[in-house]
């Protein structure tokens, strides 16, 4: 557990090289997980909601055993540590039910990409009410961005003759996350990575199953695959891969690992190929090489300032 109390700090420690190259391949291991959350949904079946309420409760029954070291010393703070965490669960099941249900109705590529725009979000809200500075380096990359997600519903629009739902679903769980990213920000320099999982992803189920039951959706009685992909969901992309990723941002530098998830989305656009069969335009890949671009400006424009551990994959 030492491991897990050094990411807890929030800080790249120098660590030996046996560490090191530990840390780049369970960073790459982490990126891989999460690139197939939207496939292992997609595969699912099931609605949007309910396939996240699978995820995290999942997620939530493994860590549990895991998370009580600490728990303790988290909830004798007060109510207010524990209302923030469980607020950034909230905003979580926002994000995945709107995500999830973005992926019936466009690509996983499309959704992928947008939905990892958050970044872009959380720059201006530091901006207009934290009153952050941010250089001119990440307006360039907040331009590129917007210029590529256009081509992206764009491309949509000229071949179904609509605006893509989906894809406007998919950037509207970007804001959700954002939002998420910027109460996890207020919480986790004091709060240990398992402990903030546990309790987070604690509320999202919470909220995730009084939706569910109030909108009357399926919330059981599926086939046997269908539980097979909604458990692949739960453990591979939520727990394996963000533990992974968490233990990699204990070890190397924040500008590393912000660029490096950028490939989370371009694995997710290349299995969508062969694995649910969904062809990839050249405005699609344009519009997402520059998405990618752009978001990568905007992390390297923030690589100065402290690094900020989110407890959840970029979207994924």
């Amino acid at each position: 557990m030492k491991a897990w109390d050094r990411v807890a700090e929030g800080h790249a420690t120098e660590a030996p090289v046996p560490t090191t190259r530990r840390a780049y391949g369970l960073l790459a291991l982490g990126i891989v997980c999460i690139g197939f959350s939207a496939i292992l949904t997609k595969w699912a079946g099931v609605p949007g909601p309910v396939a996240a309420l699978y995820r995290v409760g999942i997620a939530t029954l493994v860590l549990a055993p895991f998370a009580g070291r600490g728990l303790r010393q988290t909830l004798r703070g007060g109510p207010a540590l524990p209302a923030l965490i469980l607020l950034a669960g909230i905003w979580f099941a926002g994000d995945l039910a709107v995500w999830n249900t973005s992926l019936g109705l466009t690509s996983a590529a499309n959704a992928t990409l947008l939905g990892n725009t958050s970044t872009i979000w959380v720059s201006l809200w530091s901006l207009l009410f934290l009153h952050e500075r941010l250089r001119p380096l990440f307006w360039a990359g907040t331009a590129l961005a917007l210029v590529g997600a256009a081509a992206i519903v764009g491309a949509d629009l000229s071949s179904v003759g609509t605006l893509g739902s989906g894809d406007l679903l998919a950037l509207g769980s970007s804001l959700f996350y954002a939002a998420y990213l910027l109460t996890t920000r207020r919480v986790r320099r004091t709060t240990g990575t398992l402990q903030f999982m546990w309790l987070s992803s604690l509320g999202a189920t919470a909220v995730l199953l009084i939706y569910g039951l109030a909108q009357g959706l399926p919330l059981g009685g599926f086939s046997a695959a269908t539980y097979g992909n909604l458990l692949a969901l739960g453990l591979i992309s939520h727990v394996v891969g963000w533990l992974s990723i968490n233990y990699a941002l204990g070890h190397l530098r924040a500008s590393v690992t912000s660029v490096s998830l950028l490939g989370q989305p371009v694995i997710t656009a290349l299995a969508s190929v062969p694995l649910l069969g969904e062809a990839l335009s050249a405005a699609q890949i344009a519009g997402g090489a520059l998405v990618l671009v752009g978001i990568g400006f905007a992390n390297r424009s923030q690589a100065a300032t402290p690094p900020v551990l989110p407890t959840d994959p970029p979207q994924g």
